[in-house]
């Protein structure tokens, strides 16, 4: 199928997006109105605007919002605080339904405070992170459970978005991935997608897709040595998808490895967020052709377009079909 054709089915189909929902604040600063304070003497850091997205799993649902996806939902939790209610706003925004967001005063709301010189227009101080370390509380973590059970049947797509590095504290515990491998079996037409940042290995049934050096650890983790096809089995996963960035996707599965090949592309701007708009293209695409090669074709094709913006970009489907006519079959 062509871009074009793939694009026509986007509006049709619709999309939940699982997991660690962040606020993604960017902070602008001015070095010259850094005097020190007066109680401690420490110069400050005077920020003179501030702009607020979705990022994490909201930067996957900013993708599809992007893409045209028909209709898309957010499960996740995030805290009773400020942050929250900005990060509710902007979902709101994007036409995302928070339907399934649980809110609790007990999690804060993981946020990534980014501060950026507004004379070199660069990020050039330590980013101060909100994150939680402590484990789900069991509320939480039921009621996430049981909105993934009944929000499961009302969409095409589940995109898992698995982002905390800490060992505890993240959205996906092991009681949702174990509903997420009893979902993928029951319902084997659903895509169920999964991107993973340091617990690949532990997902059971599903499609998943990590970067190069998040399957080696996986596999090194799971298996002692690294082997995609191997890993593959571990998991049962029904596809492993492993980006390699310029080089394009590997494709594993049960017949063997494919490469699907990406455009190279010239002095990248930003790559934060390319794998996640890679997942929102590729995944959609994936529900409409049912093919593997073509799904990462498109994935490619749009991850080329967002890391030539700064920040989390997303794609349009006027951006993808204008940078598909450059593009090998």
């Amino acid at each position: 199928m062509t871009a074009a054709e793939i694009l026509d089915g986007f509006p049709k189909l619709s999309a939940l997006v699982v997991g660690d929902i962040c606020l993604d604040r960017w902070c602008r600063y001015d070095p010259a109105l850094a005097e020190p304070s007066r109680e401690t003497g420490i110069p400050r850091i005077a920020v003179v605007a501030t702009r607020v997205t979705p990022g994490a799993a909201g930067t996957v649902a900013n993708n599809l919002a992007a893409l045209k996806v028909g209709r898309i939902g957010m499960l996740g939790a995030i805290g009773g605080d400020g942050f929250g209610f900005e990060l509710l706003r902007e979902l709101e925004a994007i036409h995302v339904s928070a339907e399934y967001v649980v809110r609790s005063p007990a999690v804060p709301t993981f946020t990534y405070t980014k501060l950026i010189n507004t004379i070199t227009d660069e990020e050039d101080q330590p980013r101060v992170d909100f994150i939680n370390p402590l484990p789900i509380p069991p509320d939480v973590e039921h009621s996430l459970a049981q909105h993934l059970r009944e929000a499961a049947d009302h969409y095409d797509a589940i995109l898992v978005s698995d982002q905390a590095e800490t060992t505890q504290g993240g959205t996906i515990t092991a009681q949702l991935r174990g509903i997420l491998a009893e979902l993928a079996l029951q319902h084997p037409k659903k895509i169920v997608w999964v991107d993973s940042r340091v617990r690949s290995e532990l997902f059971r049934n599903v499609i998943v897709k990590p970067n190069r050096e998040e399957a080696e650890a996986a596999s090194l983790r799971a298996l002692g040595r690294v082997d995609y096809p191997a890993l593959r089995r571990h998991m049962r996963a029904k596809l492993l998808l492993v980006t390699h960035g310029p080089l394009g996707a590997l494709l594993v599965h049960e017949r063997g490895e494919e490469w699907a090949k990406t455009q190279p592309v010239e002095k990248p701007v930003d790559i934060c967020g390319a794998g996640d708009s890679f997942s929102a293209g590729a995944a959609c695409a994936l529900a409409i052709t049912g093919s593997p090669r073509e799904a990462a074709r498109f994935g490619n094709l749009v991850a080329s377009i967002t890391i030539m913006k700064k920040g989390t970009g997303t794609a349009s489907p006027e951006e993808v079909l204008a940078a598909d006519r450059g593009w090998p079959e």
